[in-house]
């Protein structure tokens, strides 16, 4: 048993398997029959899932083949500037907890270095700025805010622990007490499948004031403000808060690029059937295919048709990008999924989000203002239209980073017509209105860069976000890797990717539940995992999520 001051980890609480200690396990895992060695295996996505994925399919000895209809990378995006392609702006995944140890597997073998995320209030922050109700408030911790906001913090911290059985579940997740974390999670499973975030607030003793629910919606703890997750279920935000996801962030020096590119070309490790030195990019004469167009279930397995009107059959297809495309940008089989695991694709709900970014000359914010003494610019959380405003520097003298805006839901469609510039006009004018004293613009090098992910075509949405009740829906989903015994066999196809996790948002879901399909692949070619490091196929029935009522 681990001892109670073991880290918080992404482990559980839906489905507690040690992904991190499979991964590191010198047994590795499993095996293919050694016939199998060089099947191609078709892997449609090229984000970290769909890369982790095919690495690992690599080592394995099978031979992926990777579909991709944008950029590698998915909504790891990030775009070099036009002034100066050495600096990027991270358009989607930029912060990682230290909780996603599986996650950091792959970091580290890459050798990647990180810092702490400069988020709201961290102690690597060098200031924030809390803009609410046209009040501006300067702090370094919560204990320099106003009264009313350490009341918020506290009602927070009370309501977890009492409401939610806060110190309970953290202490199972770093024990890694399956059994406990069950036996908590699916009673909570239970009884607030139906509950939003926000009626559970509205609910605890500690938030009946309006005025505290609002200003915990607006600037939060941790990250940032929770009001875009108020209509979401409960159970999504209590899965982030049991295993520390909303803290100790890091981003990854020098851009998402590197571990992306990372695993494109990482050399396999002791791979089973190919020669030292083989990569994914080998595998591929430098390129994925194009993006895949058609899934077909066919006598042999799955027949993939991509963009150029190529039709190849493969036995195992893993499908990583968001479920929707499987409705509207391929044209997909109904036999490859159930009829109740086609409700979930079509019940899936997405978070809508915008960041739009802009490079500077250098991190000007950090001049001291004569008049205050205080940092000319902070991180800044505010209730106007830039709702986050982050702030990244390289040094004094290197040019600095600038995300002016990252905003979610409806915050995010407020831009969505809006060009770039137009953005920037807007945002530069509502910070006007907060820094009256600072010109911005006078600091800014070239074009801003924008996303909105609910507008990208091949995304539609920046990841699931459960709505109450939607429980169900999601389990189909993320159990779907396991089809030993379903229906009339396996149907080749395995989803993958954080749409089908618990912790959606997170990179961590995303390698994770690719790992359950490179198990739910080798599985269906014969193979197997190692009798001392079962996969989490293998102990699927111990640790299950818990299966609701349906009538």
């Amino acid at each position: 048993m681990r001892p109670t001051t073991a880290p918080l980890t992404m482990f559980g609480p839906d489905f507690p398997f040690p992904y991190d200690d499979w991964l590191h396990h010198p047994a590795g895992l499993g095996a293919v029959p050694e016939e199998r060695h060089g099947t191609p295996v078709a892997v449609v996505g090229g984000g970290i899932a769909g890369l982790v994925a095919a690495y690992e399919l690599m080592r394995l000895g099978l031979r992926p083949v990777l579909y991709e209809a944008g950029k590698l990378g998915g909504r790891m995006r990030a775009v070099p500037f036009e002034a100066d392609p050495t600096h990027v702006a991270e358009m989607g995944a930029m912060r990682f907890p230290v909780s996603a140890t599986t996650l950091f597997h792959y970091i580290d073998l890459l050798g990647l270095k990180t810092r702490p995320f400069p988020n709201p209030l961290s102690p690597h922050t060098p200031s924030t700025l809390v803009h609410l109700g046209g009040e501006r408030h300067f702090a370094r911790t919560v204990e320099d805010l106003p009264a009313v906001y350490q009341e918020v913090a506290a009602a927070w911290e009370k309501t977890l622990r009492e409401g939610a059985e806060l110190a309970v579940m953290e202490d199972a997740v770093r024990r890694r007490d399956a059994a406990l974390l069950k036996a908590v999670w699916n009673r909570m499973v239970r009884t607030l499948d139906d509950q939003s975030f926000h009626g559970f607030l509205a609910a605890s003793p500690y938030f009946r004031s309006f005025r505290h629910r609002e200003i915990f919606g607006q600037v939060g703890f941790g990250s940032g403000g929770w009001d875009t997750d108020f209509p979401n279920s409960v159970l999504e935000v209590l899965r982030v808060v049991f295993t520390g996801a909303d803290q100790d962030h890091v981003s990854i020096v020098g851009g998402t690029g590197g571990l992306i590119e990372g695993l494109w070309t990482l050399a396999a490790d002791q791979a089973v059937h190919w020669p030292a030195g083989t990569s994914l990019a080998g595998l591929h004469d430098g390129r994925p295919r194009p993006a895949v167009t058609a899934l077909r279930r066919v006598a042999d397995g799955v027949a993939v048709e991509d963009a150029r009107g190529v039709l190849e059959t493969y036995p195992a297809v893993v499908f990583t990008p968001h479920v929707w495309t499987l409705l509207n940008r391929i044209d997909c089989d109904p036999e490859l999924l159930t009829a109740p695991q086609w409700t979930a694709v079509e019940r899936t709900h997405y978070m809508g989000a915008s960041k739009l970014f802009v490079l500077t000359d250098r991190p000007f914010w950090l001049d001291r203002d004569p008049r205050t003494g205080r940092d000319l610019m902070s991180m800044t959380l505010t209730d106007r239209m830039p709702r986050g405003v982050y702030l990244f520097d390289d040094g004094p003298d290197r040019p600095g980073v600038i995300c002016l805006s990252y905003t979610w839901n409806d915050d995010s469609l407020k831009v969505a017509t809006l060009s770039d510039d137009q953005r920037l006009e807007r945002l530069l004018a509502e910070l006007h209105r907060i820094y009256p004293e600072v010109d911005i613009r006078k600091h800014i090098s070239g074009p801003p860069v924008s996303v909105t992910w609910e507008t990208e075509p091949l995304f539609m949405g920046a990841f699931k976000a459960n709505l109450p009740g939607q429980y169900r829906y999601q389990r189909r989903l993320f159990t779907q890797f396991v089809q030993r015994g379903a229906g009339d066999g396996p149907s080749g196809l395995f989803l993958a990717g954080d749409d089908v996790s618990w912790t959606a948002g997170f990179a961590e879901g995303a390698v994770t539940t690719a790992l359950n399909a490179v198990w739910g692949v080798v599985d269906s070619l014969g193979g197997a995992s190692h009798p001392s490091n079962p996969g989490p196929g293998d102990v699927f029935d111990e640790i299950a999520p818990v299966l609701l009522p349906e009538e």
